[in-house]
């Protein structure tokens, strides 16, 4: 009789591709992980792997049998998520989210998370896209909320909701009570999301084709940091409107009213997809329906 621990730590060889990469995930030493590869190649009597330098790569046989092991792991994460109650469901899962999600629905889906899953233990990364992407592919996260889409193999990827982007500025600035040209705005720096961000590069594209000398083009990977600039005068911001509600209900940052519309910003939920996936889905589900109903608290009154 195989074993499913041994099955499944084959799986994770091979997504991996490395014995010590495979013993990190499932929290065991590289011993213990060829132990059990050693075994499931004593008892089906074939080499599942070839050992080249630092990687375990798939022999012939390995990866006919890559198919039917992950069925079979599938077929077991179909009846834990099928049978077992919710609350029983023990495990940590790693989510990641950029900013736009952690200033506003974030907090609401962690919150159903708990009620629904009290014994998982969280571990969020809030990063920006980039990174957030490396992280799925590398499966150092289990699920993560970023900007635009994934098309790699094997990771799903979901809209979820898309924000517009403002401009914003301090009254401080005392900027004309009118539609701003790009002139207009030139004239002071501008804080913006870094380059992967479809809105900076948006901003970088419309300065160079208009060839227009800027007061500055300032970058951060934080949205606090752009809101907080703004706030204090320093320049002109561009940031996901729903983010700063605060600051326009008390009045400390303005929305200003130009002729260069920024696209909006896309937020996605993607997660790996492997035997054990079947709970960054169900949060998948949960992130969809919170996103979608989420209100800020100044559209409540």
């Amino acid at each position: 009789m195989l074993d499913l621990r041994n099955i499944e730590t084959f799986v994770w060889v091979a997504r991996l591709g490395g014995f010590r990469l495979a013993a990190a995930k499932l929290n065991t030493t590289q011993p213990a992980i060829s132990a059990r590869v050693a075994v499931l190649e004593h008892e089906l009597g074939v080499r599942l792997f070839e050992r080249k330098q630092r990687r375990a790569a798939l022999t012939a046989k390995g990866i006919e049998l890559l198919a039917f092991a992950e069925q079979m792991l599938q077929l077991r994460t179909d009846m834990v998520s099928r049978v077992s109650a919710s609350a029983s469901l023990r495990g940590v899962l790693r989510l990641g989210a950029v900013e736009t999600a952690g200033h506003t629905w974030l907090s609401a889906l962690l919150q159903r998370i708990h009620a629904r899953y009290p014994s998982i233990t969280l571990q969020i990364h809030v990063d920006n896209t980039p990174d957030l992407r490396r992280a799925l592919i590398a499966h150092d996260l289990d699920i993560a909320f970023l900007l635009g889409p994934m098309s790699e193999a094997r990771i799903a990827s979901a809209p979820l909701r898309s924000y517009p982007v403002a401009w914003l500025a301090s009254p401080s600035l005392a900027l004309p009570k009118r539609r701003l040209s790009l002139a207009d705005l030139a004239q002071w720096p501008i804080i913006s999301s870094q380059l992967h961000a479809p809105h900076a590069r948006r901003i970088h594209e419309l300065f160079m084709d208009a060839k227009l000398p800027t007061a500055g083009i300032y970058s951060s990977s934080s949205i606090a940091t752009i809101v907080n600039m703004a706030r204090d005068g320093i320049g002109v911001g561009a940031v996901p409107e729903i983010v700063v509600w605060r600051e326009l209900a008390a009045g400390s940052l303005v929305v200003l009213d130009t002729e260069c519309i920024l696209p909006d910003a896309e937020l996605t939920v993607s997660y790996p997809l492997k035997p054990d996936s079947y709970l960054a889905a169900a949060v998948a589900d949960l992130a969809r329906e919170i996103a979608d109903g989420y209100v800020t608290s100044d559209e409540l009154r």
